[in-house]
């Protein structure tokens, strides 16, 4: 992990983030902020149904308001918008309907954009909107999946409902089923959630000649510079694209969007900068939204319990179009619904459907948590089945520590974990056994107050990458990761990275790996990141890939720094490269230490290049472009208590510990928020959040007045510890954390609530688990409410 086998400074240092100076004070720059000499703003008229022929758009009035400059409909721009871009054909029949930023003939979901105003301030914008007169034809929505892949279903396009099926298969599943003692078989629901990150989207283009500056707030300013010139053919070289400080993403700005396209199209069509910023309620509508799966579930096991075969059918909502991975996101939970456990055989099908809902895509976790979420749930089924605690019957089946690496059921290679290390101490910190034991008692005197213990242990696939894997999968990139590595004359470090934080703690966590790998400061190293002329080569951030990959391409841009400085410390000090070694942050002479140069001095000497070695060019800077062999897998156990008012349905979590093992910590401050931000994202998708719409297709929760964010207030105290078994994938030993507590919590918590209601005869409460809900599953388990 450090260089030439160094004693870590910095790495493991629970270091303050140096980037919170700026961002918790206001001192920062994001796309809002953003102010330029004659900037118009942008407002858009979205639609108010959910499926309809737009018959007559006159903007005659809007474009005669005060202080407006244009205004635009679909025919305007039909012939230069294009169409939207999905990058993961997933089937080679996939039906990929065209997606055009702003609607021209049909409107497919609520929300969509079929009008836009230019005028001088947002003000007059959203005042002119108000002037448009649109006509519509309206047509009959499709809400359910599972009615919309039936015969003679009402169209959402005319290619048909079904986007793709898509098969995953290893193993007999028939022989694994076949006079199998114990046969499962269950629906869940993965309910649609809606991302609501820190900071609404916001957009600011500037045209100058020919060429265009972006400002957005995105995840993934690299790929949306490709995408821009992919849709609206104008060339790559002419695109800047600046990720400013970004206020969060969780997957919803891992996108291109309609907003993005357009803004470029009008900065170009009226030769000035324009601005948009969406206001909260518009992106209940218009963001992504995610999850929304129905899944069914067959187990097949012996009497003692021991999995024998897995089979998966899912519906996947696609919403009304294809987004940039949106028909890939459930692919991904292909290969985790086996988690931690061994099989004998494994069917996953998935089968895409569209709906005329706001498009899903990726949301924290992407697939994952929806895959987790389905083989923790039946695990505690089986258990409940067959009488035995439910840390026993994951016991009986997971992958030994002493069996790694292990090649899985689902085609993937765990490189290292240590399953019983993570579960032995989560039990430890919970009081397993005390609780065990007070919700005995609390059955035993039929308290109307029941505990419910909820256990997860889960793994996941982080560090999106291998580019051969994602090539296989028929992904549209790759997964490699770019870091340069420049030295300055006074020894200062400025690193320019292809990941773009919004959120993460990157220049914190980037510049302690520096500070080991080339002893230097740790202040002395800046982080330069999310603008593509700055650093034009990147795959950005998501996946939580930015430190598994994107964290090994700066390890070994260090090295080739250390070793192009090598050469001119050997040089500077009179003895060969050879006789050199790393020590202390410099290169000194093997068995005299007193002899040796740091980088500082080094550095300097190449700036001034007065005396270099013959051949030797006077820079050390350094590249470095990583694209690794596999995933990588942390996991952990997770263990929730709830108290469950089985007279009023409220539930309230008593207490929750999660212990993960996400391999070496750079900076376990970041860590710990991760997690518990992970943990109340998973938290509130069991108790909380659901993006629910009436039987004419509207978005019933379009305001956060109506759609459930819990706050700090909501949420219990977090006990977080770790394990630690590095990977073996890369230099640094890392995992990634970031999707980590939203993939684990979910299961925890609604298995708590049903193994409260268990003795009640309660198997499944549908998320969110409301008061309502939990208190309807109690009564119609005894026969009572409907």
């Amino acid at each position: 992990m450090t260089a030439i086998g160094e004693t870590p400074a910095e790495v493991g240092k629970a270091r303050v983030r140096k980037e919170d100076a700026r961002l918790i004070t206001g001192q920062t720059n994001w796309t809002d902020n953003i102010t330029l000499p004659g900037l118009a703003h942008v407002a858009f008229l979205r639609s108010p149904h959910a499926h309809a022929r737009i018959t007559r758009v006159d903007v005659s009035e809007a474009r005669n308001a005060p202080g407006v400059f244009a205004a635009f409909t679909g025919q305007d721009v039909k012939d230069e918008q294009g169409s939207l871009p999905c990058a993961w054909p997933v089937s080679e029949d996939m039906i990929l309907p065209d997606h055009p930023a702003m609607a021209v003939d049909t409107v497919r979901y609520g929300g969509e954009i079929v009008a836009a105003v230019v005028a001088r301030d947002r003000y007059a914008a959203a005042d002119a909107i108000e002037l448009i007169d649109v006509d519509y034809e309206e047509l009959e929505p499709v809400l359910d999946m599972r009615e919309a892949i039936k015969p003679g279903a009402v169209k959402v396009h005319a290619e048909g409902n079904k986007s793709y099926t898509w098969e995953l298969a290893n193993g007999d599943l028939g022989a694994a089923f076949n006079d199998a003692p114990i046969v499962l078989d269950r629906v869940y629901r993965q309910q649609r959630l809606i991302p609501a990150a820190m900071e609404p989207r916001s957009v600011v283009c500037a045209p100058v000649g020919d060429e265009y500056t972006m400002w957005s707030a995105t995840q993934v300013p690299h790929i949306l510079r490709l995408m821009l010139a992919m849709v609206t053919g104008i060339p790559e070289q002419s695109l800047r694209v600046i990720a400013p400080d970004v206020g969060g993403g969780f997957g919803s700005k891992l996108q291109v969007t309609a907003e993005e396209v357009l803004a470029l199209l009008l900065a170009k069509r009226l030769g000035r900068p324009v601005k948009w910023t969406e206001s909260r309620s518009e992106g209940n509508v218009a963001v992504h939204h995610g999850r929304d799966q129905i899944q069914h579930i067959r187990l097949a096991a012996d009497a003692d319990g021991r999995i024998r075969g897995l089979d998966v059918d899912l519906l996947a909502d696609m919403g009304a179009y294809l987004m940039l991975v949106t028909p890939g996101v459930p692919i991904l939970g292909a290969f985790m619904f086996n988690a931690i456990y061994k099989m004998d055989a494994y069917r996953f099908n998935c089968t895409g459907v569209f709906t005329t809902k706001t498009p899903t895509d990726a949301y924290r976790g992407a697939g994952r948590p929806e895959a987790t979420y389905a083989i923790e749930h039946i695990m505690d089924d089986l258990a409940a089945h067959l009488g035995v605690d439910p840390l026993e019957i994951r016991e009986r089946n997971w992958i030994k520590h002493e069996e790694f690496p292990y090649d899985t059921i689902a085609g993937l290679t765990y490189d290292s974990g240590n399953y019983e290390a993570a579960t032995a101490r989560a039990r430890e910190l919970f009081n397993y056994e005390g609780l065990r034991k007070e919700q005995s008692e609390r059955i035993s005197a039929s308290s109307p107050v029941r505990l419910g213990v909820g256990v997860s242990t889960y793994t996941e696939m982080c560090g999106l990458a291998p580019s051969r894997v994602l090539g296989s999968l028929s992904y549209g990139a790759g997964g490699w990761e770019h870091a340069s590595v420049r030295m300055l004359a006074t020894g200062k470090v400025e690193v320019v990275t292809g990941s773009s934080a919004h959120g993460q703690g990157h220049e914190t966590a980037w510049s302690q790996i520096v500070a080991d790998q080339l002893g230097v400061a740790f202040e002395d190293v800046r982080v330069l990141h999310g603008d593509t002329q700055v650093s034009p080569k990147g795959l950005d951030t998501y996946g939580s890939r930015s430190l598994t990959v994107g964290g090994t391409a700066l390890v070994l841009a260090c090295g080739k720094v250390r070793e192009k400085a090598k050469a001119i410390a050997a040089h500077m000090l009179e003895v060969s490269p050879e006789d050199l070694e790393w020590t202390g942050g410099r290169w000194a002479v093997r068995g005299d230490p007193d002899q040796g140069k740091n980088l500082a001095e080094i550095t300097l000497a190449t700036f001034a290049a007065h005396d270099l070695p013959d051949g030797v060019e006077p820079s050390l800077d350094s590249d470095a472009t990583y694209d690794p062999d596999n995933f990588s897998f942390p996991h952990g156990t997770h263990l929730c208590a709830v108290d469950v008012d089985t007279e009023t349905g409220r539930v309230k979590i008593r207490s929750y510990v999660a212990v993960d093992d996400i391999g070496h910590v750079i900076n376990p401050l970041i860590v710990d928020g991760q997690v518990h931000g992970g943990l109340a994202q998973g938290i509130a998708q069991a108790l909380y959040e659901e993006a629910a719409y009436d039987d004419s297709g509207n978005l019933v929760t379009a305001s956060l007045a109506d759609y459930l964010i819990p706050s700090a207030a909501d949420l219990p105290s977090f006990v977080t510890d770790r394990t630690e078994t590095p990977s073996t994938g890369n230099p640094l030993g890392v995992k990634g954390v970031g999707e980590a507590g939203t993939i684990a919590s979910t299961p925890a918590v609604v298995n708590a609530i049903i193994d409260a209601l268990r003795p009640f005869g309660v198997t499944d409460v549908e998320m969110p688990c409301t008061p309502e809900r939990v208190w309807r599953a109690i009564n119609e388990a005894k026969g009572g409410a409907r």
